[in-house]
C-alpha cells in the first residue's frame, strides 16, 4: 500500500503542477493539445495546426487565448504558436530525453477527446523508436521517438509526456495501437528546432542522401576508437551528394563532420540550415578499410 501511495503522489504531484500549463487548442479544422514552454510560446503537433496560422487555446481555469502559428515543421511533427505572455500561464520545465531509461515513471497530460486536463501515467516502454514524416515529397524519419504505455488518444496530440519531476521530456505526438503511445524527445535537436521556428517560421535542412541503422563496430576498430557502434549504409540515394562523394551501402559510417556517429540521429543533428553547401568529412569503415570522403549537402526540398 505504502508503494501505491508513493506512486499515487508522484502522480498527483506531476497533474497538479502540469495540467494548468496544458492547452486544449483549435486550428482550423484541426485540433489537440499544446503545451506553454516559454513566455508568450506554446509547442505542439504540425499535424495539429495543419495549414492554419490562427486559432485558439483553452485552459482547464477557463482562459481562452487567441493564437498565431509561428512555424510549423512537418518533418519533425512540431509547431510553435505564439500569443500574449500576459494571458499565459507559466512555463513549464523542460528536460531532457536523452536521459531516459526504459521502464522509467512518465506521466501525459493533454486533451484526449475533447476532455481537458486529462491525466494518464505509464513507463517508458521502449526508446529509440522511428516514426516516419513526410512533408511534400519530403521524407523523414524522426529518430529516437519515445515509446509508452501511458494511455494516449486523439486529442492528446501535442501534449506534455513529463518525467517523475513534472519535467517535460517528449510532446505527444501518434497513437500507434492499444497501449502503444509515441512521443517526440525533448532534447537539444528538438530545442534547435523550436529555436529555428520561432526566429525563421521554418526548418531548412541539408541532404545528404542515406538510409541506414546502428550496428556494431569490429572489436579491433572498437578498441582503437573506443565505440561499439557505428551506422551501417543500407542504402545511399542515387544521385545524391552522398553517392557523389563515393559513399556506398554497406560502409559502416564512424565519423561526419568530425563528430562520433552510432545512428542516423548523429547524422541528422548536423544536417540543418547552416549544413547546406558547405564541405562535410565522413569516415566510413569499408572492407576493413578506414575511408575518408567529403560531401556536400544540398539543400532539402
Amino acid at each position: 500500500m505504502d508503494e501505491l501511495d508513493s506512486y499515487s503522489r508522484i502522480v498527483s504531484a506531476v497533474a497538479a503542477e502540469l495540467t494548468g500549463r496544458v492547452a486544449a487548442v483549435r486550428t482550423g479544422r484541426g485540433s489537440g493539445s499544446a503545451v506553454v514552454v516559454d513566455d508568450g510560446v506554446l509547442v505542439t503537433n504540425a499535424h495539429v495546426v495543419g495549414e492554419a496560422r490562427r486559432g485558439r487555446a483553452d485552459f482547464v481555469d477557463g482562459t481562452q487565448v487567441d493564437v498565431s502559428v509561428v512555424g510549423s515543421d512537418p518533418l519533425s511533427d512540431l509547431a510553435v504558436l505564439r500569443a500574449a505572455p500576459a494571458e499565459l500561464p507559466r512555463p513549464v520545465r523542460l528536460g531532457n530525453a536523452d536521459d531516459l531509461v526504459v521502464g522509467q515513471l512518465v506521466v501525459a497530460v493533454g486533451n484526449p477527446l475533447g476532455l481537458a486536463g486529462s491525466v494518464t501515467a505509464g513507463v517508458v516502454s521502449a526508446l529509440g523508436r522511428a516514426l516516419p514524416t513526410r512533408s511534400g515529397r519530403a521524407g523523414r524519419v524522426v529518430e529516437d521517438v519515445i515509446q509508452t504505455d501511458a494511455a494516449l488518444n486523439p486529442g492528446n496530440s501535442g501534449g506534455a509526456l513529463a518525467d517523475s519531476r513534472a519535467r517535460v521530456v517528449g510532446i505527444n505526438t501518434a497513437v500507434a495501437g492499444v497501449g502503444l503511445g509515441l512521443a517526440v524527445p525533448v532534447n537539444a535537436t528538438t530545442r534547435h528546432i523550436v529555436a529555428t521556428l520561432l526566429a525563421d517560421g521554418r526548418v531548412r535542412r541539408a541532404y545528404l542522401g542515406v538510409v541506414g541503422s546502428p550496428a556494431p563496430v569490429p572489436a579491433t576498430v572498437a578498441d582503437r576508437y573506443g565505440r561499439a557502434n557505428g551506422l551501417r549504409l543500407a542504402e545511399v540515394i542515387s544521385g545524391s551528394p552522398a553517392e557523389r562523394a563515393g559513399l556506398r551501402a554497406g560502409d559502416l559510417v564512424l565519423d561526419v563532420g568530425r563528430r562520433p556517429v552510432q545512428d542516423a540521429q548523429g547524422i541528422q543533428r548536423q544536417l540543418f540550415g547552416e549544413a547546406i553547401g558547405v564541405p562535410l568529412s565522413v569516415t566510413v569503415l569499408r572492407n576493413g578499410a578506414m575511408v575518408d570522403v567529403i560531401a556536400v549537402p544540398t539543400e532539402l526540398g
